[in-house]
């Protein structure tokens, strides 16, 4: 449930060989199963919203 919205997010991030700050900081809808994905990113450099 969801997964391809989860891989879709990071298809894009590989393809245009973006890091995980750039997906933190592409706007994402509320509630998403890639928000998940956004706010796993955030976590990376130590700014998660949620967690």
């Amino acid at each position: 449930f969801g997964a391809g919205e989860m891989i879709h997010e990071a298809a894009v991030l590989m393809e245009f060989g973006g890091s995980s700050e750039d997906l933190a900081r592409t706007c994402h809808a509320h509630p998403t199963m890639s928000e998940a994905v956004k706010e796993a990113a955030l976590a990376t450099f130590f700014k998660p919203i949620h967690i």
